[in-house]
Formats: structure tokens, C-alpha cells, sequence
């Protein structure tokens, strides 16, 4: 080790010049004054505020949770430019004395929790006392605040942790809490911040946890001048209905499960319903909404083997389980928590999945209206009973040749030819059944000869198989078409000439108000690509035209399939709006597999393939055509 410090130079060299510098200015340091100090309260919640506020969403979680907690029936949000500029919670809940209500902006002040014991029975949403403490010093606040019992009530207005200015005012019952001008001391962070429509969209993820968890509760979310919410006091259903859509409501299915560990209720959705992309995936304990990847592998779990590829069932689980066997205080949101018994209610939850899952769905219904009725015997006292008989042939020998039996040898002389077909030196290319037999120019192709074919098999409706001079070519044919398709949708944007197939009705869809909002954004890029969609407000669309070369016959479809699709690619930060936008389409409008292909329309597909830039590959990057070669064929037949 070095034991003395000399003029900068250590005596052991084996330490590098790092460690020395550090120790020199230990050295330097003990002839300084004191230098450890705290933090002004300022800059201390500005830290704080940097973990519990990191969006204006955040700000419309704590402060409707703090309404939540303040026992109201009514809360109203009122947001402005993605709340950026504003965002307003009013409540009817107890309100706050004067002094109160200076207090509750000081950091750790806190009406929930007195000892350290009390963390662990919480029931209520806050109890850290951070969050007016982080709002107040990164924004500026105006506070409203009334007791039932009070006559006046108190306005504190709060600049960047910076009391303004208190004084009494005539208000309504309970509190009115106004967050201007959001990180406008922090322009580093403000400048991070995203557009208003996408900052929107996070606050209405906000808004729907805490609306699902309080369905006895009214909330209003309105966005500028539009009111995007207005829910009444309702069952939780009806709640999730009034969220989600009215087309939601047919893919619920009730679970309920009771034990010793964890009470578990809510409802699941049907497995055909799964969607493409998260979004209606939700996890309460105690009425508080939590994050928990391992239980939702527990739902993934019971819906293993019914779920449609590369699909997220919904669901909608609330968790009641003893304050003392979870810890929330893991994380400055709360949203991730721990539980004492993760595996047993892992398994637990699996089982209520599945038994939810079989006795709704997957049981089978007996149609009493078909052709030909049932007969049920029914057995009534004094009815004779007999014992069952069956037929039994004594004389059946299954070594003897009876009448209509074929022996091996008496092949019929159609199914001889079909193998000769098959199997003979004149049959290289490849035919379908019922197809004639190829001509000498594909025969010439396959053989290594250079001239055109249109022979092609399909292969598990997947696949298109077709000889080519150096072997076998197979086609993804599910790649190929969006590969034809992305390069149609690049040129329909560049000449500005969609191409688009008018509906003889149009149709009214109802959409998520975070993907209306999406629909608003590229409303111009969708028009370019062959949709005609038009805004008819209230989270509502009408389609009256899409692109023509989409496979869907129902418009609606293949919007919502757009839109999952879409939302995959939002973290594509390299790739414009628009090939975004085309790369989407081509995914969502493209022919699926096991869809059976007629020989010209494969042919259509392959000629289209290659008649593009990029044949080679999708839109995403992977193979859409592998070639195999004679010599490995030869190889695999060694």
C-alpha cells in the first residue's frame, strides 16, 4: 500500500496516477474548511422532481391520485397544449385548512403515515409527501382549497418553490390545483419534452388507470377546448366500456377467484381479441395500479396455444391482498411493487385465467336450432331395463376375400398413370392437381434451361415454390406482397396519386382517444396512401374510401390493424412519418398466410416482386426469397 503522500508523489509506484491525484487531494482537502453542506430546499426538490415528475402525465397522476385520497366523487381534468402550458385538477373531496395547505408543499409532509410501521398497511394512493413539494419546483401553481365547514377558503400561489403570495378566497368545497407553465425553470428538460398530441396520449394512459380503479368516481378529461372523457358513476364494466369502446364489451369475460393469499377479480378478454400491440393490459393491487411483467407472463401462461401469433389478450385483473405482504415503496411511482408470495399467486392467477378462460369461451355451445334434433333418452321410474345387445358376425374370417375387396396388385389404371406422372423422367417442374402437364419451356427452365415459367406450387399456404435455372426458388408470400406494397405506398407519396376504393357505405368507427389522436396526426399521410377518412369528433372517424390492394373487405379492420401496427414502429426514431406510415400499411394490408393463392395470382405476386427495387427483402429487413440450389438437393439425396 502507500503510506505517505510526498509533494504529489506516491512511494509505492504500483498505484496508478489516478489514485494519485485522489490522494492528493485528500491531502489538499484537510487544509480547506468544512465543505459538506446541504442542499437548499429549492434545488433539493428540483432532484426530487427530477424521479416523480418526469412528464406533464406524471403531474395529472399525483395530483388526481391526491383528489382520489381526498374522498371525491367528482374529478374534472382540464389540460392544455399536452399540459405543457396547463393542467388543472379540481375535485370535491375535504379540501385543506389554510395551514394545511402551506404545509403540503413542504417536502415530506404527509397526512398518511406517522411511523415507519405504517408502511406496511397502506390502503391510500400517496403517502411519501413528495410530489406537490417536486410539482411546485419545476412549475408555477396555484392552489384552491376549501373546507365544508369553512366559509372562505385559501389561494397559495407557488413559483419554482417560491411562496407569492396567500391570502384567503371564496371557492367551491374542496380543491382546485392549476400547474402552468410545466419545467419552465428547467428549459433542458422542457425542451425533451414531445408534441402535444403524443404528451396527450400519456396522460390519458394516466387517466384510464386511475378512472379503472375508482369506477364509483365521476372524472371529466378535457384537452383545450374538447372534452375527450365524461364518465359517470358506474360498475366497473360499464367503466371499462365507457374507456374502451362499446365494441369492447362482447370480449370481456369475468374472473373471479377467492383465496387465503390474494382475492383476484376483474375480467380477461377472449382470445380472439387479442391485439397486436399493448395497451388494455391492466394490473390493480388494492385499487393501485402496478407494473408487473411477471404476472403478466402468468396470463400469458393460461392463454398459451389459443392466442393468435405474436397477439396480447386484454385484461383487466384488481389483486386484494394484505398491505403487510406487499412492499410499494420500491420505486418513486409506485408503479412497481413487491409481493411477499409472488409465486403462489403467479400460480394462482393462472388457474383463475384459465378456468375463466374454459367455462366461457372454449366450451362448446350446442346450437338447438339445427335440422334434425337431438335425442336425449330419458330413463322414468317403472321403464323395463335390458341389458345392451350387439351385433356380432360368428362367421367373419378377415383372411377371406370378400366381395369388393382390392388386392394391392389391382391398381386402377388412372392412378397408375398419375404416378407415372409423378415419378416420371418427363416430370421436373411442378403441377398442381388438375393442372396439365408443363410445357417443353418450363420443362426447359427447370432442366437449367433460361426461358419463362409460371409453374408454381404452393406450400402450406405459406410458401410459393417455382423452378429456376440454378434450382428451387421459394417466396415468402406473406413478404412478398408487403414488399409490393411498401414500394407502392413510397410512390403513391412522391407523385401524390393514391389509389383508393370508394365504399358503397361509409363507416363510423369508434376509436381509443389515444389512437383518434394518432388518426388526427397523419390524417394528410393517410389521405396520400388511398384512405378517405374524415373527422367526426368524439373519438370518431368515418372511413368512406381505403387503399385498393388491401386483401380486407372491411375497412375498419384494416384501420385497427394499421394502427397496431403502427404503434410497433413508434420507436423507429431513423424512419420518417411517411415510411412509417407505409411500412405499416403494407404490413397491415398485405395477404396472410394460409390464404390459398390461384396460380395468376401468384403469378401476379411473384412478377410484382421482382419488378421492384428491393426484391430481396421486406420492409423490416428479413429474407423474402431463398433459392436452393441443385447441389444441395443433390446432397440431402446422398
Amino acid at each position: 500500500m502507500c503510506h505517505q503522500i510526498l509533494n504529489g508523489t506516491t512511494i509505492n509506484v504500483r498505484y496508478s496516477l489516478t489514485l494519485k491525484a485522489q490522494y492528493c487531494n485528500c491531502y489538499i482537502l484537510k487544509f480547506m474548511a468544512d465543505i459538506i453542506h446541504l442542499l437548499p430546499d429549492s434545488v433539493a426538490n428540483q432532484i426530487a422532481a427530477g424521479e416523480v415528475v418526469q412528464r406533464p402525465a406524471s403531474v395529472v397522476k399525483e395530483l388526481v391520485e391526491n383528489a382520489i385520497d381526498a374522498g371525491s366523487t367528482q374529478v374534472r381534468v382540464i389540460v392544455k397544449d399536452g399540459g405543457k402550458t396547463l393542467i388543472q385538477v379540481i375535485d370535491n373531496g375535504c379540501g385543506m385548512s389554510e395551514t394545511d395547505a402551506r404545509m403540503s408543499f413542504e417536502r415530506h409532509a404527509t397526512s398518511k403515515i406517522r411511523e415507519a410501521n405504517d408502511l406496511f398497511a397502506i390502503r391510500t394512493l400517496g403517502f411519501r409527501g413528495e410530489a406537490l413539494a417536486s410539482v411546485a419546483s419545476v412549475a408555477q401553481v396555484v392552489l384552491r382549497t376549501r373546507k365544508p365547514e369553512n366559509e372562505l377558503g385559501t389561494e397559495l400561489v407557488i413559483s419554482g418553490s417560491v411562496v407569492e403570495s396567500q391570502e384567503p378566497v371564496s371557492c367551491a368545497n374542496g380543491t382546485s390545483i392549476s400547474v402552468k407553465n410545466l419545467f419552465f425553470n428547467v428549459p433542458a428538460r422542457r425542451k425533451f419534452l414531445k408534441t402535444n398530441n403524443a404528451e396527450f396520449k400519456h396522460i390519458i394512459y394516466e387517466f384510464q388507470r386511475v378512472a379503472l380503479a375508482n369506477p364509483d368516481v365521476e372524472f371529466v378529461l378535457e384537452n383545450g377546448e374538447e372534452e375527450v372523457y365524461n364518465l359517470p358513476r358506474t360498475n366497473l364494466k360499464q367503466r371499462i366500456v365507457h374507456l374502451f369502446g362499446k365494441t369492447i364489451n362482447q370480449n370481456l369475460t369475468n374472473i373471479d377467484t377467492d383465496t387465503s393469499l390474494v382475492r383476484i377479480s376483474g375480467f380477461i378478454g377472449k382470445p380472439e381479441h387479442a391485439r397486436r400491440t399493448p395497451g388494455e393490459q391492466f394490473f390493480f393491487v388494492n385499487n393501485r395500479f402496478m407494473k408487473h411483467p411477471y404476472f403478466h407472463r402468468a396470463i400469458l401462461t393460461a392463454y398459451e396455444k389459443i392466442l393468435p401469433p405474436e397477439t396480447i389478450p386484454s385484461y383487466f385483473i384488481f389483486l386484494d391482498a394484505d398491505p403487510d405482504t406487499i412492499d410499494i415503496n420500491i420505486h418513486p411511482t409506485k408503479t412497481e411493487i413487491k409481493f411477499e408470495n409472488e409465486v403462489a399467486i403467479f400460480q394462482i392467477l393462472t388457474a383463475a385465467t384459465r378456468e375463466a378462460l374454459g367455462r366461457f369461451n372454449l366450451v362448446p355451445s350446442i346450437d338447438f336450432d339445427t335440422e334434425g334434433a337431438i335425442d336425449f333418452p330419458v330413463f322414468r321410474q317403472g321403464d323395463p331395463v335390458s341389458a345392451p345387445e350387439i351385433a356380432v358376425n360368428r362367421n367373419y374370417n378377415p383372411f377371406d376375400t370378400e366381395p369388393g375387396y382390392r388386392q394391392p396388385d389391382e391398381r386402377s389404371a388412372d392412378n397408375l398413370r398419375n404416378w407415372e406422372k409423378l415419378y416420371g423422367s418427363d416430370s421436373a417442374s411442378f403441377t398442381s392437381p388438375g393442372e396439365e402437364a408443363p410445357s417443353s419451356s418450363q420443362q426447359s427452365l427447370a432442366m437449367g434451361g433460361d426461358k419463362h415459367t409460371d409453374a408454381f406450387v404452393q406450400l402450406k399456404n405459406r410458401f410459393i415454390l417455382t423452378p429456376v435455372k440454378s434450382g428451387i426458388m421459394l417466396i415468402d408470400q406473406r413478404r412478398a406482397h408487403e414488399r409490393i406494397l411498401f414500394e407502392n405506398y413510397l410512390r403513391s407519396f412522391a407523385m401524390n396519386y393514391p389509389v383508393a376504393q370508394r365504399t358503397l357505405f361509409p363507416e363510423t368507427v369508434e376509436l381509443d382517444p389515444a389512437d383518434y389522436l394518432m388518426v388526427k396526426e397523419i390524417l394528410d399521410d393517410l389521405h396520400a396512401v388511398g384512405f378517405d377518412i374524415r373527422d367526426f369528433g368524439s373519438n370518431t372517424v368515418v372511413i368512406a374510401g381505403y387503399p385498393a390492394d388491401s386483401h380486407f373487405e372491411n375497412p375498419k379492420e384494416l384501420l385497427e390493424v394499421f394502427l397496431d401496427t403502427y404503434k410497433q414502429t413508434n420507436s423507429d426514431i431513423k424512419t420518417s412519418v411517411r415510411e412509417r406510415i407505409a411500412r405499416s400499411l403494407a404490413v397491415a394490408a398485405s395477404v396472410n398466410y394460409g390464404s390459398a393463392l390461384a396460380r395468376e395470382t401468384m403469378q401476379e405476386l411473384v412478377d410484382g416482386l421482382f419488378a421492384c427495387e428491393s426484391p430481396g427483402y421486406s420492409p423490416s429487413g428479413k429474407p423474402v426469397v431463398i433459392i436452393m440450389g441443385i447441389e444441395e438437393i443433390e446432397k440431402r439425396f446422398k
